[in-house]
């Protein structure tokens, strides 16, 4: 996952890049800058110390002075300044009428700047900033004619050489220059930080606010809560709004009933949480599938948005009604008002729908009935009016008003709280596997597991299904515990040398979803050889064909079929050799007391005698001594099962 960011740091480093470049440049130039300003100044300045210098040894040579008295005056200047130096340099025209100067001759042949100043051209260099060195050439004019014969004016007589240091003319410039840079640096500092600090204020914070104020409401999971915001900014603004309009789609779809407009079952159950002493009515429509049977969907829905109306109509708080599902109704009644009164009003609420008549179409209408269960108090109020209703439906009462007498209440609220501990159990993912060991009776070696279902508690101790699976099928989560078992059992045994047996129910069977989720399983996990399908034979077997074709389907993949507990219930030979299984696995009952039960061994030996005919091999579980085990192998039964051999374990032997 790649690295978040905030708008903060994108916006100092924009920042921070933007003044690092403009600075960068800004000294860049400025450098630039000082080199030129140097450079033009030391020409200048170059250029009149050299014609200083000229003049000079031209008054000399008017008045007659020789080359001694012109290198002596030259010796002079030179001493005048320990940093500056001064040559001059006679063209070869010069050495024609007054002779050479050796110095001169090795200068003009060795340095190239001096031979390049004698063609005219006037030369200034600056080494490292640090030093000028200029090359004067001496242009012959008209009144240096009347001693240098032979030239004509505008030849070059010589090269004056000045070289001295820049300093007193780099100072100035430097401490300009970086006044100038300095000047920059806390210019863009002061707006760079006020355009930060622009951002940070009308655009940073108003978001990172807007973002806090969105993860508490999610936190919270109140979806009451809003968007508020103080900032004066148009686009925030108009984001809060267009948000908050979706909070309120998104609370409206939470809280309300989509065909009726009513407030939902959610709405209610936080109302009831408030503790309040209300009246709750449910009220429930008497045979409304019928009508769906008969009229259809559409009809049926019309016949419910015109039954709330309705309701609404005549209800002492029209506020106080709730579309719980389908054909279910409830009301809130915050009036202060005895329950004899609250009778009378049941009785006239019940008397009002059985009076009224709702269309369907021009032609056809229908009447209704309903059963109502209330309950009154601050706790438990939905659960009491449902307890309410139940009975009332059972004894084909119009209402009943909930009463702590009420038989069936421990059973409720005892079934109310494991559905409550298997969903939360389901949500954790703590339904899990464990698997017990099945041996080869003869050499009472592993081949095979059986995967036993199992939840887990808080503190981590398997609890069995007993407790649960019947409750699970009441509350139509069975298959999904059937799903769980499979995935986490191909998960298990995809790379275990063993085969294992999985249970599955003639119901999970004629499950369309099931039926299709183990044939795509056996499909991608490419272990169908592995696996055993149990069928709980105690189920039943009503729907043959179907159980028929799952068989032939599973078998496709190498899977095998099981018939669990055979022995009792349903099981008879003719319908085993139409299933064509390849495993029946013993009933426990027989088992647990065979080695002193002469009925079980007689019946034992029997089932043991047709399977081995038909090829069928058989197992013996509840298998729990030395005893049992010993006559199992007598009677020949092929594999065993029990805690003799292993109790179940999530560790499988090959794992330990």
């Amino acid at each position: 996952m790649p690295n978040k960011t905030t708008y903060t740091k994108i916006a100092a480093k924009i920042i921070f890049i933007t003044m690092f470049v403009t600075l960068l440049a800004a000294y860049l130039y400025g450098e630039y800058m000082k080199r030129d300003a140097i450079a033009n100044l030391a020409h200048v300045d170059a250029k009149k110390t050299s014609m200083l210098v000229f003049e000079t040894l031209y008054s000399a040579m008017q008045r007659g002075w020789n080359k001694d008295d012109l290198e002596e005056i030259i010796a002079r200047l030179n001493s005048v300044d320990a940093n500056m130096k001064v040559n001059v340099y006679r063209s070869e025209r010069v050495v024609q009428l007054f002779g050479e100067i050796e110095k001169d001759k090795i200068a003009r042949e060795t340095d190239k700047n001096i031979a390049r100043a004698i063609q005219g051209e006037e030369i200034l260099n600056i080494s490292d900033a640090e030093m000028i060195e200029y090359y004067y050439p001496v242009i012959a004019k008209e009144n240096c004619l009347k001693c240098h014969i032979n030239v004509k004016a505008g030849d070059v007589l010589g090269v004056i050489d000045v070289s001295y240091p820049i300093d007193n003319l780099k100072v100035p410039l430097t401490e300009m220059i970086n006044f100038f840079i300095v000047f920059i640096v806390l210019f863009s500092i002061v707006i760079y930080l006020s355009i930060f600090i622009e951002l940070n204020q009308y655009l940073i914070k108003p978001i990172k606010n807007f973002s806090n104020m969105i993860k508490n409401i999610t936190a919270s999971q109140d979806m009451r809560k809003r968007i508020e915001v103080n900032d004066n900014i148009e686009e925030i603004d108009s984001i809060k709004d267009v948000f908050n309009s979706m909070l309120d789609s998104i609370e409206h779809q939470f809280y309300f009933d989509s065909l009726t407009g009513l407030e939902n079952r959610r709405r209610l159950t936080e109302k009831l949480d408030e503790g309040q002493n209300i009246f709750l009515i449910i009220i429930n429509i008497d045979g409304f599938q019928e009508i769906n049977d008969l009229y259809g969907d559409p009809a049926g829905d019309l016949i419910l948005k015109e039954f709330a109306q309705f309701l609404q109509e005549i209800m002492i708080d029209n506020k106080g009604l709730y579309r719980l599902h389908s054909d279910e109704f409830a009301h809130i009644c915050n009036s202060t008002i005895d329950m004899n009164e609250f009778k009378i009003f049941a009785s006239f609420l019940s008397e009002k729908i059985a009076q009224k008549s709702f269309k369907i179409d021009e032609k056809s209408e229908v009447s209704l009935s309903a059963t109502m269960g209330i309950s009154y108090g601050s706790e438990m109020l939905l659960v009491n009016a449902d307890v309410a209703l139940k009975l009332a439906k059972k004894t084909k009462k119009n209402y009943l008003i909930y009463d702590s007498s009420m038989a069936m209440t421990k059973e409720y609220e005892k079934n109310f709280d494991w559905t409550k501990r298997l969903r939360k159990a389901i949500e954790e993912d703590k339904i899990v596997p464990v698997f017990q060991p099945i041996v080869d009776t003869k050499t009472q070696k592993i081949v095979k597991y059986e995967a036993l279902m199992r939840m887990m508690d808080d503190h981590g101790l398997y609890i069995a299904p007993i407790h649960f699976l019947e409750l699970a099928k009441k509350n139509k989560l069975y298959h999904q515990l059937t799903k769980i078992m499979i995935e986490k059992t191909f998960a298990k045994f995809q790379h275990l040398p063993y085969f294992v047996s999985i249970n599955i129910s003639v119901e999970d069977i004629l499950n369309k979803d099931i039926y299709t989720y183990i044939l795509k399983k056996l499909e991608e996990s490419g272990i169908g050889h592995k696996i055993v399908f149990e069928i709980i034979e105690s189920e039943g077997i009503e729907n043959f064909d179907k159980v028929l074709e799952f068989i032939n389907n599973v078998k496709q993949y190498g899977a095998k079929i099981s018939i669990d507990d055979f022995g009792t219930g349903y099981s008879n030979f003719e319908y085993l050799m139409k299933l064509k299984v390849d495993y029946i696995k013993i009933d426990g009952s027989m088992i647990k007391n065979i080695d002193n039960d002469k009925n079980s061994q007689m019946i034992t030996k029997s089932i043991v005698s047709f399977a081995k005919n038909m090829n069928i091999k058989t197992v013996a579980e509840f298998v729990h001594s030395k005893n049992v085990y010993e006559k199992v192998k007598e009677l020949d039964v092929d594999f065993s099962q029990g805690y003799y051999f292993g109790e179940p374990t999530d560790i499988i032997a090959s794992e330990s």
